[in-house]
């Protein structure tokens, strides 16, 4: 089924990553050979599951950002590779967790990686690449960077958890559902801004706007992407449109609608989530009660918010070709609506 929302008022110049990637594309060649060296291992299976995932089509966002913040403030050396990598690691880990956790069938495309190796191997590759990502964070050898990145995984971890404790629960407030975002999402973003500063050496005010810069634009990122769940296209998703609505995901446009619609609309929406009603004629209404309740409106305009806000972290530092990528990137998150 094909569904087209009209997101956006009028068309503003296509947003980009272009600079972002040309300005880290030596460090990302040094990235993806290092990605390749470390998923391997003497275990067949750990390096056929790990590359499934990996060498899926992922834009590479969250390690860019890692190098593109080390580069902003000078920073020579090796460090910001592995950190880099481990970035990556960490993500990749996350999502080989999730589609366990949330019973998925495809992932950028392709079957995921549970589909074809089984849960069991999902999860243990998981650990593995988790394994290899303290491994070069200790390499580095920066407690600082190690903490960060360290408390970020546990973060998630509580994420993942407090998702699950509220799966399916239409009572879940804004609030709780920012809580498990900025958790599960937004966390890894921030560590991933925030690291680059730190091995550079950079100041401790640096250091805070690139981690509020990272907080701000993975919920930003996040908030768009629960909206391209019911308008978006499979390809820019990563997965199949309306899964967040088959799976009986609460997210922040479901939220907005129940809270918003009549008896008998919030009678349709527990059939759905709760009850896992969920056909494609229950998407196309589901969307239809988003649109008349401003619902996905209303999402947009919070992630231009953080958005904002993550602009505004960067506002005092020097002007770098650094830091006007890193400001693109914002304004491209936010444009995947259009």
């Amino acid at each position: 089924m094909g569904v087209v929302l009209n997101i956006e008022n009028g068309k503003r110049e296509a947003a980009s990553i272009k600079d972002l990637i040309d300005l880290t594309a030596a460090d990302m060649g040094r990235v993806n050979e290092l990605i390749l060296s470390k998923a391997g291992s003497d275990v067949e299976m750990i390096p056929e599951v790990a590359n499934h995932l990996i060498s899926s089509g992922g834009k590479r966002l969250r390690p860019m950002l890692t190098l593109a913040a080390a580069q902003m403030f000078g920073y020579s050396g090796e460090g910001h590779v592995k950190l880099a990598t481990s970035v990556e690691f960490m993500h990749t880990a996350t999502l080989l967790h999730d589609d366990v956790v949330d019973e998925s069938g495809m992932r950028r495309g392709k079957k995921t990686a549970r589909m074809i190796w089984g849960n069991q191997a999902s999860v243990l590759v998981g650990d593995f690449l988790l394994g290899q990502a303290f491994r070069m964070m200790v390499d580095v050898g920066s407690l600082e960077a190690l903490d960060i990145l360290s408390s970020a995984a546990s973060i998630i971890a509580e994420g993942e958890v407090m998702q699950l404790a509220a799966a399916k629960n239409l009572e879940t407030t804004e609030d709780e559902h920012f809580a498990v975002i900025k958790a599960k999402t937004a966390a890894l973003f921030s560590a991933a801004a925030e690291v680059g500063p730190v091995i550079a050496q950079a100041t401790r005010n640096d250091r805070a706007a690139l981690r509020s810069y990272g907080m701000n634009l993975g919920l930003a990122f996040q908030l768009i992407d629960d909206v391209l769940d019911y308008g978006g296209s499979s390809k820019e998703l990563g997965k199949n449109v309306g899964d967040d609505f088959r799976e009986g995901k609460v997210t922040l446009p479901v939220i907005l609608a129940y809270r918003r619609g009549t008896k008998a609309e919030r009678t349709f929406w527990k059939r759905a989530i709760e009850d896992n009603v969920t056909d494609d004629a229950g998407l196309e209404k589901a969307i239809g009660l988003m649109t008349r309740h401003g619902a996905i409106a209303d999402t947009i305009g919070r992630a231009r918010h953080f958005g904002e806000i993550a602009r505004d972290a960067l506002a005092p530092l020097e002007a770098t070709p650094q830091k006007s990528a890193l400001i693109d990137v914002i304004d491209f998150c936010i444009s995947r609506v259009n």
